[in-house]
């Protein structure tokens, strides 16, 4: 038990190492030195420190104190214990290792999607040990909670969206605010596809009267066979086939393909998957470790 504690504390260090690492290059070497200001509580840390050359680092952890005090009964001890010690490893990055590191001097351009490529690595590493970087993290949780019916993203991006237009005033010109969206947008693509993209795939549907001819297509195909329903159509009640097919998305054509050479009058739907377990993808997690693995994305 107590190695396994151990082991959980060095690579929650490790992972608020890295991220803070990530993190703090996306914020300090590219958006700073680019004039941009950035979602969240950092954006506003980067507009004072522009206005008044307020440190980064201390000033985010500042601007979050009103939200941890706001937030400590809603979020719970153990997820605001995390993001505390994740904030104090940006503060030291922010303030005192990269301010000593070369900044970059490209275009604003490049600056704003590496800016959000880094910022997207940096978060993932703070998700994925159930831990955040802070800012409007608290917010929006503590929002979802109390008005459940609110969706997060449309919450999250509201506040995002408002920051960054004070750039505009403040910076003085429109290209802020869209580095500044490019940076968001591109930091949200890249946590999604870190967090859930290394398993995801395609789901596909398929209604048809050969089901056993493209089911052995598919098995032929892709390696592994696929899922056989018995289905009666409400409006025709006619008897079909109905098959599930998990694959990934480089399969998913040939799939869809193999299907309109044998009946071209299947119907066919194809949808996303984030993650796929099982034979063929990745081993099958305990429900007690996919729980806890939602639980840290949230």
């Amino acid at each position: 038990m107590k190695t396994a504690q151990a082991k959980n504390i060095a690579l929650d260090l490790l992972c608020d190492i890295i991220g803070s690492f990530f993190y703090s290059a996306s914020v300090y070497t590219f958006a700073k030195t680019a004039t941009f200001a950035l979602g969240g509580l950092t954006g506003l840390a980067l507009i004072m420190n522009y206005l008044w050359q307020f440190p980064i680092g201390i000033t985010t952890m500042a601007l979050n104190i009103p939200l941890i005090l706001l937030s400590y009964r809603i979020v719970g001890r153990s997820f605001l214990l995390k993001t505390m010690k994740t904030m104090c490893f940006c503060t030291v990055f922010l303030d005192i290792l990269f301010p000593r590191l070369p900044a970059y001097s490209g275009s604003q351009f490049m600056a704003a999607l590496y800016s959000g490529i880094f910022a997207g690595i940096g978060l993932a590493f703070f998700y994925m040990r159930g831990s955040s970087s802070g800012g409007i993290d608290f917010l929006v949780m503590s929002i979802k909670i109390l008005r459940p019916h609110l969706s997060i993203g449309i919450v999250s991006m509201t506040i995002d969206l408002v920051i960054i237009l004070l750039g505009w005033p403040v910076f003085g010109n429109v290209d802020s605010v869209l580095y500044g969206l490019t940076a968001t947008i591109l930091t949200s693509l890249v946590l999604d596809k870190i967090m859930y993209g290394m398993d995801a795939g395609a789901l596909i549907i398929i209604v048809t009267d050969c089901g056993e001819q493209i089911a052995q297509r598919i098995g032929e195909l892709i390696g592994r066979g696929s899922t056989e329903l018995r289905a009666r159509g409400g409006y025709t009640k006619q008897e079909k086939n109905v098959l599930l097919c998990a694959c990934s998305k480089s399969q998913a054509y040939l799939v869809c393909r193999a299907v309109q050479e044998i009946d071209k009058m299947s119907f066919v739907m194809v949808t996303e998957t984030n993650e796929v377990f099982g034979e063929g993808f990745s081993e099958h997690q305990p429900k007690q470790e996919i729980k806890k693995k939602v639980k840290k994305c949230r």
